[in-house]
C-alpha cells in the first residue's frame, strides 16, 4: 500500500431517484474514455428502471421470452442480466493501475464488498471461483460485470434487495440455465432497504484504506 498522499480521491455519486440505464452507461463510458492520470475515481450507487442488459459477447438464446422489459446491448463482460427497482447497482470507475490492482483484484473487491454488507445482517454469502458473483445456499444474490479500458474500469455490481424477480424469469441469468435468484428480503425479517445499504457501502469504502478522501454527492 502506498502512503496516504499518493492514494486517489474517490467521488461517490448517490442517485436518489430511478435512473435510465442507457444514460448512465453512456456517461460512465465517456468518463472512462476522457479521464487522465489525475482524474479522481468515481463510484455511482443507484437503482435503474426495468431493463435487461446483454454482455458484449452475450448469446441471444439466453433471452428466453419476449416481455415489456427493454433489452439494451452493453459492452461489459458476461451474459444477459436484469436491473430494476429494488436492486442496488454500483458502478466502479477506478484507475486500476493507480490502485495497483488487476482485474481479479477488482472482482474480488466487489464480491467481498457485497459479502461483507450481507454479513452485517446475518446473511452468510460467498463467492465462487468459477462463477463470478455472490451466492447464498447456491442461489445468486449479487451479480457483477466489468469493462476495462486502458487499465480503467467501468460497470460494476448489482445486489438484489426487494426487487420483482420477473425480469430474471425471462432470461438465463448471467447465462446459467436454471439459476435461482434470491433477494435480501427473502432471507431476513426487517431487512435493510436501498438507503440503508447505500450508507453501509459508503462506510465500507471509507474504511477500506484505498482512498485518501471520499466525497459523497447526492445526484
Amino acid at each position: 500500500m502506498t502512503d496516504v498522499a499518493a492514494k486517489p480521491v474517490l467521488i461517490i455519486r448517490h442517485y436518489r431517484e430511478l435512473t435510465p440505464y442507457q444514460d448512465r452507461f453512456l456517461e460512465m463510458k465517456s468518463l472512462t474514455e476522457q479521464r487522465d492520470a489525475n482524474t479522481p475515481d468515481e463510484l455511482w450507487i443507484l437503482q435503474h428502471h426495468d431493463v435487461l442488459t446483454q454482455g458484449q459477447a452475450g448469446k441471444p438464446e439466453h433471452v428466453l421470452m419476449p416481455s415489456h422489459i427493454p433489452l439494451v446491448q452493453s459492452d461489459r463482460g458476461g451474459q444477459v442480466t436484469w436491473h430494476g427497482p429494488g436492486q442496488l447497482v454500483a458502478y466502479f470507475m477506478f484507475d486500476l493501475n493507480r490502485l495497483g490492482w488487476n482485474v481479479r483484484t477488482l472482482v474480488t473487491y466487489a464480491e467481498n464488498l457485497m459479502i461483507e454488507l450481507l454479513n452485517q445482517y446475518g446473511i452468510q454469502a460467498y463467492a465462487k471461483p468459477d462463477a463470478p458473483g455472490v451466492y447464498v445456499s447456491e442461489r445468486k444474490i449479487g451479480s457483477l460485470g466489468f469493462k476495462i479500458r486502458k487499465g480503467r474500469s467501468y460497470h460494476g455490481l448489482a445486489l438484489n434487495i426487494d426487487c420483482d424477480l420477473f425480469g430474471f424469469h425471462t432470461i438465463n441469468p448471467c447465462g446459467y440455465a436454471g439459476l435461482e435468484m434470491v433477494r435480501v428480503m427473502d432471507l431476513v425479517p426487517n431487512y435493510p432497504r436501498f438507503d440503508d445499504l447505500c450508507l453501509d457501502m459508503i462506510a465500507s469504502l471509507r474504511a477500506s484504506g484505498y482512498f485518501s478522501d471520499i466525497q459523497v454527492i447526492e445526484a
